[in-house]
């Protein structure tokens, strides 16, 4: 599904994003990975919801971000509660969806320039 055609702003974007990948401004990605306005990190040691774990949530966690969005599957699933806890005890909001609406959403609060962070969660290859 495509999400825009052109650059809105000078952060990261979603233009294009599937169940195989996303597609960040030019460059397309097919592993889980972590994305902010300014950060992209790959690969993102994460292939479905089973393997998130708090330590590995912590690499979000880590940049104080005010929301993080998790994207996973093309059906809405929900982590462990030890992950909500860990968002909770660092006063970080935590939504998951699927990777479509995650990824509207995340473009969506970069251009109301949200101290948000994005792990999209791909299966392994």
């Amino acid at each position: 599904m495509y999400l825009t055609e052109h650059k809105p702003g000078d952060h990261h974007y979603i233009r294009k994003v599937g169940q195989d990948g996303v597609v960040i401004g030019d460059e397309a990605y097919q592993t889980s990975l972590i994305l902010g306005a300014r950060l992209l990190q790959t690969p993102w040691p994460v292939n479905d919801l089973a393997s998130l774990s708090v330590d590995k949530m912590s690499a979000l966690l880590k940049h104080q971000p005010e929301l993080i969005i998790l994207g996973i599957g093309d059906q809405q699933q929900f982590p462990s509660t030890e992950i909500y806890a860990a968002c909770f005890r660092q006063q970080v909001g935590l939504e998951c969806m699927t990777l479509e609406s995650a990824c509207r959403t995340f473009n969506i609060l970069m251009s109301e320039n949200r101290r948000a962070l994005l792990g999209l969660i791909f299966p392994a290859a």
